[in-house]
């Protein structure tokens, strides 16, 4: 299993908190890194962001363009049709990022897990089925792709989550959002979720959404908004 290429930005020495971001499709590690200097969370204590660059795959809606890609798009129907391999694939090269925080002694539960879009389905397969506890796990403009297969783990069974959504998003519906905050409210999940005036896109107030749910997240006091 090839290692995934990473961004890093440390906002202090030591950290003792990792935030891996996973991006969209045909984007990079860099399409979020404007972002940090937004936060306040992490300017009260020393936090590692991690951005992985997805690798390369010819992606069937895009007429089989091969672009940075966690998993192919095989039908843009209601629900998609996704590969879920290259999806479950794309989790363990992100689980591996996992592993290696552990090793620079970061505990499992100051490791908070999201994504944007398709980065978003990947963050949702592996952080519910992570078998050691997590901090949390953030999903941006997305859905869940394997709700239907996935294997949940009861380490991550109080997962705090937050959801966040355009309203006039035309690439990632709404719908699909919500259908994922129902999926996660039947399974007895803490579920924090917004939505915005805005399309495809990260807005500013969603910035501010997410950073207080982090910062709530690490006090250990993360409470469901919906």
């Amino acid at each position: 299993m090839t290692a995934l290429n990473t961004l890093q930005i440390d906002t202090g020495p030591n950290p003792e908190i990792t935030i891996i971001w996973l991006h969209g499709l045909g984007a990079s590690g860099h399409d979020f890194e404007p972002v940090v200097p937004e936060f306040t969370f992490s300017r009260q204590r020393p936090v590692r962001f991690i951005f992985p660059h997805a690798p390369e795959l010819p992606v069937t809606v895009n007429g089989g363009m091969v672009m940075p890609a966690w998993y192919d798009i095989l039908a843009m129907d209601v629900d998609r049709k996704v590969d879920a391999d290259q999806l479950r694939a794309s989790a363990s090269r992100v689980a591996e990022l996992i592993r290696q925080e552990r090793e620079r002694g970061v505990a499992s539960e100051h490791i908070i897990l999201g994504g944007f879009s398709q980065g978003g389905a990947v963050a949702y397969e592996l952080a519910l089925s992570y078998p050691e506890r997590l901090g949390g796990l953030f999903a941006l403009s997305t859905y869940f792709a394997t709700a239907e297969t996935i294997e949940l783990n009861d380490a991550n069974r109080q997962l705090p989550v937050f959801i966040g959504h355009g309203r006039f998003d035309p690439v990632v519906q709404e719908s699909l959002g919500q259908s994922a905050l129902q999926r996660l409210k039947s399974l007895g999940y803490s579920v924090e979720y917004h939505h915005y005036a805005m399309e495809h896109s990260l807005c500013m107030e969603e910035v501010q959404d997410l950073d207080h749910f982090l910062a709530a997240v690490l006090d250990g006091n993360a409470s469901p908004l919906d």
